[in-house]
């Protein structure tokens, strides 16, 4: 869940500020795995510094695919990130000579901070610490020059131009850090479960993490947070209805989207407001 959340609130800064959607997160998100895995298992670098290779190399990624698709109107950015998304999918499963192909990876060392190996609730803490930091990060993006002018951009891009702001270099920007938030994540999710195959990073998980924004609702980080909480949660929720598992998942996502369209988070804000004016 804290995983997850560290990808969503990189994907609210994207969707719910920048107001672009991206179909390749999943993909960022194997890079950061698959970037830790190979360099911890194949070579002698610790896990903490192949986590930062992953990192700079999701950016730089990012970066090469966001910098054309950015200047243009219009939606190109799904669309380059979902082309984006099957490739890296495919070179996941057919490069086996680094990653192992469709069998996937195993033996991923643990995590070692200190000295210490980072396992059980100490990982759960370095996770969640994790989100902490991120969480505040971004908060301090949202306040910054960079946070205000992707503001008006998603206002109006036309009047945002007319003040000087450059609408493509902050989108950019901002596309860059959500990618290097699912980046470190893929990695903690790869030393944590020591196991990585190419099914854990198809477009199914990218469209899975638009929904956990979505539902949580896109202005907000506590949205992405809840988004990812409810999503993550709900399949164990649900299990013990087996056949019907699936029926009642959809079905609840339909409801939300329907009654709730701006996320559970603005629905929460909207109750506690009523209730605050009754008082």
């Amino acid at each position: 869940m804290g995983i997850n959340g560290m990808i969503t609130m990189g994907l609210s800064l994207l969707m719910g500020y920048a107001g672009q959607i991206s179909l390749g997160h999943a993909a960022f998100y194997g890079l950061g795995a698959y970037s830790s895995a190979i360099l911890t298992t194949r070579t002698s670098l610790p896990a903490p510094a192949a986590a930062l290779a992953g990192m700079v190399l999701s950016g730089l990624v990012a970066y090469l695919v966001g910098r054309p698709t950015l200047r243009l109107k219009g939606h190109y950015m799904a669309v380059a990130t979902l082309g984006f998304g099957e490739i890296m999918f495919i070179l996941f499963n057919e490069v086996s000579s680094l990653t192992g192909g469709p069998s996937g990876l195993s033996g991923i060392p643990p995590l070692v901070l200190g000295g210490f190996p980072v396992e059980g609730a100490a990982y759960l803490y370095l996770v969640w610490g994790g989100v902490l930091l991120l969480f505040l990060f971004s908060l301090n993006v949202i306040d910054s020059r960079v946070g205000r002018a992707l503001r008006a951009v998603h206002g109006s891009e036309l009047a945002a131009g007319a003040m000087g702001v450059d609408a493509a270099r902050c989108k950019v920007e901002v596309f860059v850090l959500s990618a290097v938030y699912a980046s470190l994540a893929g990695s903690l999710y790869a030393h944590f479960i020591s196991f990585i195959s190419p099914s854990s990073f198809s477009l199914m998980f990218s469209i899975l993490l638009l929904m956990m924004v979505v539902v949580g609702g896109t202005e907000t980080l506590w949205g992405a947070l809840l988004g990812s909480a409810v999503l993550t949660l709900l399949p164990e929720y649900l299990r013990g209805l087996e056949d019907f598992e699936v029926l009642a998942y959809g079905a609840i996502l339909m409801a939300v989207l329907l009654f709730l369209p701006r996320g559970i988070m603005d629905g929460i804000r909207r109750a506690w407001a009523r209730l605050a004016g009754k008082t």
